[in-house]
């Protein structure tokens, strides 16, 4: 059970580490938000479950479990009121601007490398 534990529990550190490079290295609040709506519910669910493993069968684990359904109930839906009241406040969504797109072909160019369209 030890092993198995520690398994989930590691799984739900990758994403929670996953969710926290979604913060630093999207562009947007839309897309930061959907990283972390997703990753972040499902790390925080494993580590727990991983936890209630660990106790076995206790009045503990049953807390646990418990926290896990709020979880599963409150992340998506705050996720999805905060997204949506940024999006009601007049905050725009994040676009390429054809500045960014030349100096990334610019840079392809300059290194050797061929893109093409098909």
């Amino acid at each position: 059970m030890n092993i198995v534990s520690l398994i989930i529990i590691f799984c739900g550190l990758f994403f929670i580490t996953v969710s926290a490079l979604g913060i630093v290295r999207l562009p947007d609040f839309y897309s930061r938000n959907h990283a972390v709506g997703k990753s972040e519910t499902l790390g925080s669910m494993l580590i727990l479950l991983g936890l209630a493993i660990y106790n076995g069968f206790e009045i503990n684990s049953l807390k646990l479990l418990a926290i896990i359904l709020f979880i599963v109930l409150a992340n998506p839906t705050a996720t999805h009121a905060v997204a949506r009241e940024a999006l009601r406040s007049g905050l725009q969504l994040w676009v390429r601007s054809n500045k960014e797109i030349a100096n990334k072909e610019a840079k392809a160019g300059s290194s050797g490398e061929c893109e093409t369209n098909a």
